[in-house]
């Protein structure tokens, strides 16, 4: 479930519980206080990537705190 998982504090890229670093990015700044969840499938088509600035298709959190 994405309750369960983390977010990176610098992409916003939702990843695995037991992962330590962010696999869009190399960050290791992960939270689990986040909300909101979208998966960008054609980020070069995507308005919501364009905003999040997101080149990377996968799933990301709208709001990182």
């Amino acid at each position: 479930m994405a309750e369960d998982r983390l977010v990176c504090h610098d992409c916003h890229r939702v990843v695995e519980p037991d992962e330590e670093i962010c696999p869009a990015c190399g960050s290791t700044s992960l939270t689990e206080d986040w909300a909101g969840y979208v998966v960008i499938a054609h980020p070069e088509k995507s308005k919501i990537a364009e905003e999040m600035e997101v080149t990377e298709p996968g799933p990301y959190a709208l709001k990182v705190r």
